[in-house]
């Protein structure tokens, strides 16, 4: 995808409430996505990082797990790929986003606040740029749209919960005597797997464009 210059990248884009920096919707760029992609921790910013990291470690002395957000986009990806109804490019991308585990959300572009806004909020407005080139002045679509790539950035968010295995005593049911029991859970257990789910995202989203740009015209 690289070599045709097709740039996919993600971040932490909050860990329990704590935020960092988004990526602009409309002109996120493959320079964004590459300075967060080499990074020991994917936040845009260093300072919401480490804040979040202070309390993923005072989760983990608490026994307890956190959740949080991953953000992701594409950029360059040509307008026409997908397929309209259930081949369509935001159906591809949920359900191998869904095969990670612990996601329990995603959404595309504005998502779930275009169930707040009005039709000519949400509507993105199409023109030509000074390179001749056809764009949407904002990316509430996210890209998609019908199930086809626009030419605009892809954008998605997807939402992880926490860690299930936590150390403390947990109320559960035994089915062999069918009766209830505590459990406690022992080993090693992540006390936040978000960080770890940032590159699986990002192949996710790379599979899903690949599985549909070979049925692209001249893309082999």
């Amino acid at each position: 995808l690289e070599r045709r210059g097709i740039y996919t990248g993600a971040h932490i884009a909050s860990i329990h409430g704590i935020k960092d920096a988004v990526f602009d919707r409309t002109n996120v760029s493959k320079e964004d996505l590459l300075a967060v992609r080499y990074k020991g921790f994917p936040v845009i910013n260093t300072e919401q990082g480490e804040k979040m990291r202070e309390d993923i470690q005072n989760a983990q002395l608490g026994q307890e797990s956190l959740g949080g957000i991953i953000e992701c986009a594409s950029v360059n990806v040509p307008a026409g790929i997908g397929s309209p109804m259930f081949d369509g490019l935001e159906n591809t991308i949920s359900q191998l986003v869904f095969g990670i585990p612990a996601v329990k959300g995603i959404e595309f572009g504005a998502g779930f606040l275009t169930g707040e806004m009005v039709g000519s909020q949400n509507n993105d407005e199409f023109y030509v740029d000074e390179n001749g080139h056809v764009k949407t002045r904002t990316n509430n679509h996210g890209g998609i749209l019908g199930g086809i790539s626009s030419g605009m950035p892809i954008t998605l968010r997807v939402a992880i919960k926490p860690t299930p295995s936590i150390a403390r005593p947990q109320a559960t049911v035994d089915y062999s005597a069918m009766k209830n029991e505590v459990v406690n859970i022992h080993g090693r257990h992540d006390p936040c797997i978000v960080p770890r789910a940032v590159p699986c995202v990002e192949a996710a989203v790379n599979l899903a464009l690949l599985s549909h740009m070979l049925d692209y015209p001249n893309f082999t």
